[in-house]
């Protein structure tokens, strides 16, 4: 009876420092657009932000499973533009989970304003390029082959080990999104070694059947 009533104590004590360690957390503005009335707050934890809020025009949202890594550089984008051209502004914010040498992770929600925030699907830049890019890796030369264009890149002079060249073209590593000129645009990285980068896939989102899909695919090499 004892050891019972200790580890009812016990729990009830980790309980209450879970709680109170909660309330301690408090909100901070990590961006905004403050001529459109727009803030994005959230709790900082650790090396993230979490448990974002999303003050917009009066109305609150709490977008709990939200993450952004809490360098100033870089703090979450927020964009209120006419991506679709149907006269009315959308909600887009960009967020970064994570970054570093060659690697950036970022993801992308996009919203309509009707009687509320109306989530819009985006499709899936990877999924987007397997589906309509054809690739090859040789230790000469990376081929990338989209419609009736081809990229072929000597990759010779860039005496990559072959232990260390993958077997194919690899998308991913970095993901970025931006948004100009009203179009929504990502761009994919393509890495063909743990260190090298030969160049970026880059896609440009057009509102079509209620979620926006790839309008353009296009690859720019680097130099």
């Amino acid at each position: 009876m004892k050891n019972h009533i200790i580890l009812l104590l016990t729990l009830f004590l980790v309980v209450f420092i879970s709680v109170a360690e909660a309330k301690n957390e408090e909100y901070e503005i990590v961006s905004k657009l403050s001529n459109e009335k727009i803030t994005l707050y959230a709790k900082k934890i650790g090396s993230l932000y979490r448990d974002f809020k999303l003050d917009f025009k009066g109305e609150s949202y709490f977008r709990p499973y939200w993450m952004n890594v809490t360098n100033p550089a870089y703090v979450p984008q927020i964009y209120y533009e006419d991506i679709n051209k149907d006269g009315e502004k959308e909600l887009i914010i960009i967020l970064t989970k994570g970054y570093g040498t060659g690697v950036l992770d970022e993801e992308v929600h996009v919203y309509r304003h009707t009687n509320g925030l109306i989530d819009v699907l985006v499709d899936n830049p990877i999924a987007i390029i397997y589906k309509s890019v054809k690739t090859s890796l040789t230790t000469n030369s990376a081929e990338i082959r989209l419609s009736d264009k081809v990229y072929k890149i000597y990759i010779s002079p860039l005496e990559i080990q072959p232990a260390n060249l993958f077997y194919d073209i690899a998308f991913g590593g970095s993901i970025h999104y931006e948004v100009q000129d009203n179009q929504l645009i990502v761009r994919v990285s393509g890495q063909i070694s743990p260190a090298s980068f030969i160049g970026e896939i880059v896609i440009v989102y057009e509102y079509r059947d209620k979620m926006y899909q790839a309008k353009s695919i296009e690859f720019e090499p680097y130099n």
